[in-house]
């Protein structure tokens, strides 16, 4: 059996093609299982604070500047999410302790989150809910590095399609229903903050009780430099061309996506027309946008790993399929339409969402820094999540509307799936 400290000496592989070591406690089932609620719970922030709370808090600060305020905010806390990922990667791939690698960051994290939430929904100007919201995509960020390593970490090839779609599944199913369970707090925003934050807190720690990795106290303890550090934010791509194809198809296509879902509040009020019936309506359209992602996940992860651990065919048809679900609104301004839009965008992001997290796995450059590769690879995905509607309030103050937000949205997934079919180690 190999150990711990027998693994940190090997030397690095590409494409993370080693086989981790025989989980601590429990088996492969269970760690499948609990990676679902574990990326509900965090996930749920990212759907919740910038898709609902975030955007109905600065519009009850100042209702006439709501766009501008959204696009400040969320350009600061793109930024941090930016820097934080890697480098909480960095960190979390050097912590040597009896709790393992990740254990600490990942419930360290989630508590800071509660706070950083805490604090958002006491916040009375736009200056505290930015400082808030900079702490929140902080945290945010030093839970999702470690948390995306565990599929490297622990989860034997032959099973990351699975585990893929499990944990893409977790997360997406947390985007869309803090979506739905965010509008539900229309008329007490704070409430829904504490509520966010005792759920994450509490999940992450019991996952980490259920779950616990390999002691990492008596590893080999790499050197640290500046150069290393600054090495942090940067995967050479001549190098490592199939990373950078991996990395480049999930950017634009999450741009693309988020750059609309990221704006749907605004955009039922202003450009459907709901006006103030906009909170009541994004509940349905995320069920059915839940609805569409939870049928495209549940088969595409598992079928990908029978088909021989084929992934690119279904991450450049569910681009497409984002892309022509983006035409329905320019067709057509009524809630009906977006209602199909919103349905069709979660079988394409499901699709897509299933065989990415496996994807990137097979192409990381190193097995001696999974969480670091995964902190750059996971900047494609909660970049575009929080950026986005900085991008999105820049095109509609430019354009004076939300027309233009589509079209962009459809070139990027389209050049998204083509990114994709570069890749040459995964098939």
């Amino acid at each position: 059996m190999t150990t711990t400290s027998d693994r940190s000496s090997e030397p690095p592989v590409l494409g993370g093609t080693t086989e981790p070591a025989p989980l601590v406690r429990g088996t492969m089932r269970r760690l499948l299982a609990w990676i679902i609620p574990a990326n509900i719970s965090l996930f749920l922030i990212n759907g919740a604070v910038p898709g609902v709370l975030l955007p109905l808090q600065l519009e009850q600060l100042d209702s006439s500047g709501k766009v501008a305020s959204f696009a400040l905010v969320s350009t600061i806390g793109a930024v941090v999410a930016m820097i934080a990922q890697p480098v909480a990667g960095l960190v979390s791939d050097r912590t040597r302790s009896r709790f393992g690698k990740r254990a600490q960051w990942i419930l360290g994290g989630a508590i800071v989150a509660g706070l950083a939430l805490v604090g958002m929904g006491s916040a009375n100007g736009i200056v505290q809910v930015t400082i808030s919201y900079v702490i929140l995509q902080l945290a945010i960020n030093f839970m999702q590095a470690p948390l995306s390593a565990i599929l490297p970490d622990r989860v034997p090839r032959g099973a990351r399609g699975t585990f893929s779609a499990l944990a893409g599944l977790g997360a997406l199913v947390g985007a869309s229903a803090g979506q739905v369970v965010g509008a539900t707090f229309a008329r007490s925003v704070g409430t829904g903050y504490v509520i966010f934050a005792g759920l994450v807190v509490v999940v992450l720690a019991l996952f980490l009780v259920f779950n616990p990795d390999h002691a990492s106290k008596d590893a080999d303890r790499e050197p640290f430099s500046v150069s290393l550090f600054l090495h942090t934010f940067w995967i050479n791509p001549v190098r490592h061309p199939d990373f950078f194809w991996a990395f480049t198809g999930r950017l634009l296509l999450y741009t693309g996506y988020f750059g609309v879902l990221g704006y749907q509040l605004y955009i039922l009020q202003d450009y459907i027309g709901l006006g103030a019936d906009a909170a009541a309506a994004v509940p349905v359209a995320g069920l059915l946008n839940l609805a569409g992602i939870i049928v495209s996940t549940a088969v595409c992860g598992p079928i990908s790993d029978r088909f021989g651990g084929r992934r690119k065919p279904f991450v450049f048809a569910s681009s497409l399929i984002v892309a022509i679900a983006l035409v329905i609104p320019m067709v057509s301004h009524t809630y009906g339409a977006w209602l199909l839009l919103s349905a069709i965008a979660g079988v394409g992001f499901g699709a897509f969402s299933a065989v990415d997290q496996a994807l990137m796995a097979d192409v990381l450059p190193s097995a001696s820094s999974y969480a670091k590769d995964l902190g750059v690879v996971n900047i494609a995905a909660t970049l575009p999540q929080v950026i986005a509607p900085a991008v999105a309030g820049a095109v509609i103050l430019l354009f004076g509307g939300y027309l233009a937000l589509f079209p962009i949205g459809i070139v990027l997934s389209v050049l998204g799936a083509f990114a994709v079919w570069f890749i040459k180690g995964v098939r």
